[in-house]
């Protein structure tokens, strides 16, 4: 029996490619088309012959950032200052909204992860997670209470910056913040870091010393902020690399220390702690996941 749930046009823009999904969850995804991120015009134009092409109920947008999301701002929906060339001040909210005439929502690409691991994946239930994406960027999206955090801004975690390891001297590849937690981890960074693309290192390579000691610095933060009941890592970068999960358990645990009622959860680690329960699909399902959230508002 053909499924009678609304159909979502899935957008998630990501700082190497795009992902077009028409689907309305994972059970029921019926295309997927992959578009490689150059320059706004020729990407969103690609995306756009992928979608005339659809029939669909709503949008959903899970983009890179930053983005401005204050609704009351003339930018709301845009891109706004960013390390991706050329994307500054890209409007995406009102060119898709006026090309198609759908409910729309937009959201980052990790908050949309989040939304979309609390809705079908490994956070199902919980009310408060964090999805963190490593990739061509770093960004964190933390849901509590169901929504995602959001202050005057959505936050900004993946450039926080964090205590180097001994001996670590290179300056960091962000060109905002130099050895922020993306300046050291990303995969640009890696590249200009070690000299070859991240997916070149060896597993046992002692270059993951280094990421693995850059990362627990964002995830103690995190973690003694929010305590998240769970942690999702996803993103080109460590997709490949799950080894590196039973490392990052054990030296979060030696960082937190004991410390309180903290204690406790350092030794749950190994569920709290993981790849994303969607695997891959947790950014593209974000997509949907925001779309499905346009039509229910």
């Amino acid at each position: 029996m053909a499924s009678t749930a609304p159909l979502i046009a899935g957008i998630e823009l990501g700082g190497t490619k795009c992902v077009a999904l028409l689907a309305s969850g994972p059970g029921d995804i019926r295309e997927q088309h992959v578009i490689a991120t150059t320059d706004p015009g020729p990407t969103l134009a690609a995306i756009e012959a992928v979608l005339d092409g659809w029939r669909f109920d709503a949008i959903g947008i899970a983009s890179f950032g930053p983005l401005e999301l204050d609704r009351a701002r003339p930018d709301f929906g845009s891109v706004t200052a960013t390390t991706k060339p050329g994307w500054t001040g890209t409007d995406l909210f009102r060119r898709f909204g006026r090309r198609y005439e759908r409910p729309l929502a937009i959201q980052t690409d990790v908050n949309g992860a989040a939304l979309a691991e609390g809705r079908w994946g490994a956070a199902q239930g919980m009310s408060t997670h964090s999805y963190i994406t490593i990739g061509t960027g770093v960004g964190v999206g933390t849901i509590a209470g169901g929504r995602p955090v959001q202050g005057v801004a959505h936050g900004e975690a993946g450039h926080m910056r964090v205590p180097r390891a001994a001996g670590d001297d290179y300056p960091g590849w962000c060109r905002f913040h130099g050895d922020c937690v993306e300046g050291l981890i990303s995969g640009p960074a890696l590249a200009e870091r070690f000299g070859v693309a991240g997916r070149e290192l060896p597993d046992d390579g002692p270059q993951w010393e280094l990421f693995v000691h850059d990362l627990v610095g964002l995830l103690h933060n995190l973690v003694t902020a929010f305590a998240p009941e769970r942690i999702a890592i996803g993103g080109g970068v460590i997709a490949e690399r799950e080894h590196l999960f039973a490392r990052l358990r054990a030296r979060l645990a030696q960082s937190i220390g004991g410390y309180g009622s903290l204690g406790p959860y350092a030794a749950e680690l190994d569920r709290r702690l993981g790849p994303p329960g969607l695997g891959t699909q947790a950014g593209p399902l974000g997509a949907i996941a925001m779309g499905l959230e346009a039509l229910e508002r």
